[in-house]
Protein backbone atom coordinates (compact mmCIF):
# COMPACT_ATOMS: atom_id res chain seq x y z
CA UNK A 1 0.00 0.00 0.00
CA UNK A 2 2.90 2.75 1.11
CA UNK A 3 4.87 1.30 -2.21
CA UNK A 4 1.60 2.70 -4.51
CA UNK A 5 1.52 5.72 -2.77
CA UNK A 6 5.12 6.61 -2.99
CA UNK A 7 4.87 5.58 -7.10
CA UNK A 8 1.30 7.77 -7.31
CA UNK A 9 2.88 10.88 -5.41
CA UNK A 10 6.06 10.53 -7.91
CA UNK A 11 3.52 10.76 -10.81
CA UNK A 12 1.94 13.63 -9.63
CA UNK A 13 5.36 15.44 -9.08
CA UNK A 14 6.32 14.62 -12.61
CA UNK A 15 3.06 15.75 -14.04
CA UNK A 16 2.94 19.27 -11.87
CA UNK A 17 6.45 19.48 -12.88
CA UNK A 18 5.42 19.21 -16.70
CA UNK A 19 2.70 21.46 -16.16
CA UNK A 20 4.60 24.44 -14.40
CA UNK A 21 7.13 23.93 -17.51
CA UNK A 22 4.05 24.38 -20.33
CA UNK A 23 2.93 27.31 -18.26
CA UNK A 24 6.19 28.99 -17.71
CA UNK A 25 7.17 28.84 -22.12
CA UNK A 26 6.30 32.10 -23.67
CA UNK A 27 7.83 33.77 -26.83
CA UNK A 28 10.92 34.89 -25.15
CA UNK A 29 12.23 31.24 -23.78
CA UNK A 30 10.27 29.12 -26.53
CA UNK A 31 9.77 28.98 -30.53
CA UNK A 32 5.98 30.38 -29.25
CA UNK A 33 4.27 33.32 -30.97
CA UNK A 34 4.44 36.35 -28.87
CA UNK A 35 0.27 36.44 -29.07
CA UNK A 36 0.20 33.35 -26.76
CA UNK A 37 1.54 35.21 -23.96
CA UNK A 38 -1.29 36.63 -23.07
CA UNK A 39 -3.05 33.08 -22.77
CA UNK A 40 -4.36 32.44 -19.42
CA UNK A 41 -1.91 30.45 -17.38
CA UNK A 42 1.29 31.94 -18.87
CA UNK A 43 3.86 34.11 -17.46
CA UNK A 44 4.10 36.63 -19.49
CA UNK A 45 8.02 37.58 -20.34
CA UNK A 46 9.99 40.71 -18.28
CA UNK A 47 9.72 43.62 -20.70
CA UNK A 48 12.57 44.54 -22.36
CA UNK A 49 13.91 48.26 -23.06
CA UNK A 50 14.60 49.16 -26.25
CA UNK A 51 18.41 49.75 -27.30
CA UNK A 52 18.55 53.13 -28.46
CA UNK A 53 21.18 53.76 -31.46
CA UNK A 54 22.76 56.48 -29.78
CA UNK A 55 21.24 58.50 -32.31
CA UNK A 56 18.60 61.37 -31.50
CA UNK A 57 15.46 61.76 -32.94
CA UNK A 58 14.39 63.17 -35.52
CA UNK A 59 16.55 64.57 -38.77
CA UNK A 60 20.14 63.38 -38.82
CA UNK A 61 22.96 65.91 -39.12
CA UNK A 62 24.22 65.64 -42.85
CA UNK A 63 21.16 63.72 -43.79
CA UNK A 64 19.90 65.25 -47.10
CA UNK A 65 16.99 67.62 -46.23
CA UNK A 66 13.15 67.37 -48.06
CA UNK A 67 10.99 69.90 -48.14
CA UNK A 68 8.07 70.98 -50.64
CA UNK A 69 9.50 73.19 -53.90
CA UNK A 70 8.16 76.52 -53.90
CA UNK A 71 6.77 76.89 -57.83
CA UNK A 72 7.28 79.64 -59.68
CA UNK A 73 4.04 79.78 -62.13
CA UNK A 74 1.30 78.02 -59.77
CA UNK A 75 -1.70 76.33 -61.26
CA UNK A 76 -4.18 78.59 -59.69
CA UNK A 77 -4.54 81.53 -57.86
CA UNK A 78 -7.02 82.01 -55.33
CA UNK A 79 -7.06 85.76 -53.81
CA UNK A 80 -8.33 86.71 -50.40
CA UNK A 81 -9.29 90.27 -50.12
CA UNK A 82 -10.20 91.36 -46.84
CA UNK A 83 -13.10 91.95 -45.98
CA UNK A 84 -16.06 94.02 -43.84
CA UNK A 85 -15.32 97.57 -43.12
CA UNK A 86 -12.86 100.00 -42.50
CA UNK A 87 -12.38 102.30 -39.13
CA UNK A 88 -13.74 105.01 -41.36
CA UNK A 89 -16.71 103.18 -42.44
CA UNK A 90 -15.92 102.48 -45.82
CA UNK A 91 -16.58 99.20 -47.05
CA UNK A 92 -13.39 96.90 -48.23
CA UNK A 93 -15.15 95.59 -51.18
CA UNK A 94 -14.30 98.94 -52.75
CA UNK A 95 -10.86 99.74 -51.36
CA UNK A 96 -8.00 100.17 -53.90
CA UNK A 97 -5.32 97.20 -54.36
CA UNK A 98 -1.99 98.08 -53.08
CA UNK A 99 0.35 94.61 -53.20
CA UNK A 100 0.09 90.82 -52.45
CA UNK A 101 1.18 91.10 -48.76
CA UNK A 102 2.00 87.24 -48.64
CA UNK A 103 1.98 83.55 -50.70
CA UNK A 104 1.31 80.43 -49.27
CA UNK A 105 1.38 77.73 -51.85
CA UNK A 106 -0.62 74.57 -50.84
CA UNK A 107 -0.05 71.30 -53.23
CA UNK A 108 -2.88 68.69 -53.39
CA UNK A 109 -4.69 66.76 -55.66
CA UNK A 110 -7.87 67.44 -57.80
CA UNK A 111 -10.99 65.66 -57.45
CA UNK A 112 -10.92 62.59 -59.21
CA UNK A 113 -14.30 61.58 -61.30
CA UNK A 114 -14.75 59.38 -64.24
CA UNK A 115 -14.90 61.64 -66.99
CA UNK A 116 -16.58 59.96 -69.81
CA UNK A 117 -15.59 60.71 -73.70
CA UNK A 118 -18.00 59.66 -76.62
CA UNK A 119 -16.71 58.76 -79.66
CA UNK A 120 -18.36 59.80 -82.47
CA UNK A 121 -17.38 58.15 -86.02
CA UNK A 122 -18.78 60.25 -88.82
CA UNK A 123 -20.04 59.81 -92.07
CA UNK A 124 -19.40 62.43 -94.81
CA UNK A 125 -19.95 62.72 -98.54
CA UNK A 126 -17.33 64.30 -100.81
CA UNK A 127 -18.90 66.60 -103.23
CA UNK A 128 -18.28 64.05 -106.13
CA UNK A 129 -20.49 61.47 -104.62
CA UNK A 130 -18.07 59.11 -102.21
CA UNK A 131 -18.62 58.62 -99.13
CA UNK A 132 -16.18 58.28 -96.14
CA UNK A 133 -16.32 56.91 -92.54
CA UNK A 134 -13.86 57.98 -89.63
CA UNK A 135 -11.26 55.74 -88.09
CA UNK A 136 -11.78 54.96 -84.14
CA UNK A 137 -8.08 55.62 -82.52
CA UNK A 138 -6.22 52.43 -81.67
CA UNK A 139 -6.78 52.91 -77.65
CA UNK A 140 -10.13 53.05 -77.93
CA UNK A 141 -12.25 49.56 -77.69
CA UNK A 142 -14.59 49.27 -80.36
CA UNK A 143 -17.26 47.98 -77.64
CA UNK A 144 -19.98 50.18 -77.27
CA UNK A 145 -18.99 50.98 -73.56
CA UNK A 146 -15.07 50.80 -72.36
CA UNK A 147 -12.41 51.68 -69.53
CA UNK A 148 -9.84 54.48 -70.55
CA UNK A 149 -6.30 54.04 -70.86
CA UNK A 150 -5.80 55.93 -67.47
CA UNK A 151 -8.08 53.43 -65.59
CA UNK A 152 -6.33 50.38 -67.37
CA UNK A 153 -2.75 51.78 -66.69
CA UNK A 154 -3.88 52.42 -62.63
CA UNK A 155 -5.38 48.53 -62.66
CA UNK A 156 -2.06 47.39 -63.69
CA UNK A 157 0.27 49.81 -61.31
CA UNK A 158 -1.93 48.65 -58.47
CA UNK A 159 -1.85 44.98 -59.43
CA UNK A 160 1.85 44.72 -60.75
CA UNK A 161 3.79 47.47 -58.36
CA UNK A 162 1.87 47.90 -55.36
CA UNK A 163 0.49 43.94 -54.98
CA UNK A 164 -3.04 45.30 -54.58
CA UNK A 165 -5.54 42.26 -54.57
CA UNK A 166 -7.90 41.81 -57.06
CA UNK A 167 -10.86 42.54 -55.09
CA UNK A 168 -9.43 45.50 -53.40
CA UNK A 169 -7.99 47.18 -56.61
CA UNK A 170 -11.62 46.83 -57.82
CA UNK A 171 -12.73 48.44 -54.40
CA UNK A 172 -9.94 51.24 -54.94
CA UNK A 173 -10.70 52.49 -58.13
CA UNK A 174 -14.61 52.85 -57.11
CA UNK A 175 -13.71 55.48 -54.32
CA UNK A 176 -11.01 57.31 -56.01
CA UNK A 177 -13.55 57.86 -59.18
CA UNK A 178 -16.69 58.06 -56.95
CA UNK A 179 -18.56 55.54 -58.79
CA UNK A 180 -18.37 51.93 -59.65
CA UNK A 181 -15.28 50.51 -59.82
CA UNK A 182 -14.40 47.55 -62.85
CA UNK A 183 -15.57 44.25 -62.83
CA UNK A 184 -12.63 41.22 -61.03
CA UNK A 185 -13.14 39.60 -64.78
CA UNK A 186 -11.93 42.99 -66.11
CA UNK A 187 -8.91 43.72 -63.41
CA UNK A 188 -7.47 39.64 -64.12
CA UNK A 189 -7.68 40.25 -67.84
CA UNK A 190 -5.65 43.20 -67.82
CA UNK A 191 -2.36 41.33 -66.90
CA UNK A 192 -3.01 39.10 -70.30
CA UNK A 193 -3.64 42.47 -71.82
CA UNK A 194 -0.25 43.98 -70.44
CA UNK A 195 1.74 40.90 -70.94
CA UNK A 196 0.69 40.35 -74.97
CA UNK A 197 1.72 44.52 -75.04
CA UNK A 198 4.88 44.12 -73.96
CA UNK A 199 5.68 40.74 -75.97
CA UNK A 200 8.32 42.65 -78.23
CA UNK A 201 9.73 44.72 -75.37
CA UNK A 202 10.44 41.22 -73.44
CA UNK A 203 12.07 39.93 -76.40
CA UNK A 204 14.10 42.72 -76.73
CA UNK A 205 15.18 42.77 -73.06
CA UNK A 206 15.84 38.85 -73.80
CA UNK A 207 18.20 39.54 -76.87
CA UNK A 208 19.94 42.70 -74.66
CA UNK A 209 20.64 39.95 -72.05
CA UNK A 210 22.06 37.86 -73.81
CA UNK A 211 24.54 39.60 -75.20
CA UNK A 212 25.49 41.02 -72.02
CA UNK A 213 29.35 40.35 -70.61
CA UNK A 214 28.31 39.39 -67.16
CA UNK A 215 24.70 38.66 -65.98
CA UNK A 216 23.47 37.24 -62.60
CA UNK A 217 21.53 34.22 -62.49
CA UNK A 218 19.37 33.10 -59.25
CA UNK A 219 16.04 31.40 -57.81
CA UNK A 220 14.07 33.27 -55.16
CA UNK A 221 12.10 31.81 -52.49
CA UNK A 222 9.23 33.51 -53.06
CA UNK A 223 6.46 30.94 -54.90
CA UNK A 224 3.90 32.11 -57.29
CA UNK A 225 1.85 30.76 -59.67
CA UNK A 226 -1.20 28.57 -59.49
CA UNK A 227 -2.29 27.04 -56.04
CA UNK A 228 -0.64 23.66 -55.42
CA UNK A 229 2.58 24.01 -57.35
CA UNK A 230 5.99 24.76 -56.62
CA UNK A 231 6.84 27.75 -58.96
CA UNK A 232 9.38 30.35 -57.68
CA UNK A 233 10.71 34.17 -58.91
CA UNK A 234 13.50 32.96 -60.76
CA UNK A 235 15.62 36.54 -62.42
CA UNK A 236 18.63 36.99 -65.49
CA UNK A 237 20.16 40.61 -63.99
CA UNK A 238 22.66 42.43 -65.53
CA UNK A 239 23.63 46.39 -64.54
CA UNK A 240 20.73 48.03 -66.70
CA UNK A 241 17.93 45.04 -67.42
CA UNK A 242 16.53 42.65 -65.29
CA UNK A 243 14.13 39.48 -66.24
CA UNK A 244 12.20 37.65 -64.01
CA UNK A 245 9.91 34.75 -64.75
CA UNK A 246 8.25 31.54 -62.64
CA UNK A 247 9.75 27.99 -62.70
CA UNK A 248 11.79 25.65 -60.78
CA UNK A 249 14.82 25.56 -58.82
CA UNK A 250 16.26 23.65 -62.00
CA UNK A 251 18.63 24.11 -64.65
CA UNK A 252 15.70 23.41 -67.36
CA UNK A 253 13.67 26.08 -65.95
CA UNK A 254 16.86 28.79 -66.69
CA UNK A 255 16.88 27.24 -70.06
CA UNK A 256 12.57 28.27 -70.18
CA UNK A 257 14.32 32.38 -69.78
CA UNK A 258 15.62 31.57 -73.66
CA UNK A 259 19.11 33.13 -71.99
CA UNK A 260 21.12 30.55 -71.50
CA UNK A 261 21.45 28.41 -74.64
CA UNK A 262 23.32 31.35 -76.14
CA UNK A 263 24.67 33.32 -73.72
CA UNK A 264 28.50 33.35 -73.86
CA UNK A 265 29.37 35.75 -71.14
CA UNK A 266 30.29 35.09 -67.87
CA UNK A 267 27.34 33.98 -65.46
CA UNK A 268 27.26 34.92 -61.68
CA UNK A 269 25.39 33.15 -59.26
CA UNK A 270 25.19 32.94 -56.08
CA UNK A 271 26.12 30.29 -54.46
CA UNK A 272 28.87 29.50 -57.11
CA UNK A 273 31.73 30.41 -58.68
CA UNK A 274 31.68 33.12 -61.53
CA UNK A 275 32.54 30.66 -64.40
CA UNK A 276 32.69 31.86 -68.55
CA UNK A 277 30.14 30.32 -70.42
CA UNK A 278 29.54 28.98 -74.10
CA UNK A 279 27.48 26.35 -76.27
CA UNK A 280 29.55 23.24 -76.50
CA UNK A 281 32.53 21.78 -74.70
CA UNK A 282 35.32 23.49 -72.98
CA UNK A 283 38.63 24.55 -75.15
CA UNK A 284 40.28 26.39 -73.20
CA UNK A 285 42.19 26.53 -69.32
CA UNK A 286 39.09 28.37 -67.01
CA UNK A 287 36.52 28.22 -69.88
CA UNK A 288 33.71 25.80 -69.13
CA UNK A 289 31.06 24.60 -70.73
CA UNK A 290 27.09 25.68 -70.22
CA UNK A 291 25.53 25.33 -67.94
CA UNK A 292 27.97 27.21 -65.25
CA UNK A 293 25.55 28.55 -62.65
CA UNK A 294 25.35 24.29 -62.11
CA UNK A 295 28.80 23.96 -61.23
CA UNK A 296 30.70 23.26 -58.03
CA UNK A 297 30.37 25.61 -54.91
CA UNK A 298 32.94 27.95 -55.13
CA UNK A 299 35.43 28.05 -52.57
CA UNK A 300 35.94 30.72 -49.77
CA UNK A 301 39.25 33.05 -49.99
CA UNK A 302 40.91 33.17 -46.65
CA UNK A 303 42.49 36.07 -45.61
Amino acid sequence: MIAELVAANAQLVERVAALERAAGRNSENSGMPPSTDDLPGRKRPAPRRAKGSGRDRGKQKGAPGSALPWVAEADEYVPHRPQGSCGCGADLAGAAEVRVERSHQSHDLPEIKIVVRQHDIYRVRCGCGREHVGALPDQVSTAPSSYGINIKSLVVYLLVYQHVPVARCVELVADLTGGTGPSTGFVHGMLDRVADALHEVVDLIKTLITLSYVVGFDETTLRAGPAGTKRYVLSAVTELYSLFGLGGRDLGSFRDFDILPDFAGIAVHGRVAPARCRAGAPSEPGERAFPAPRLKQAPRRRG
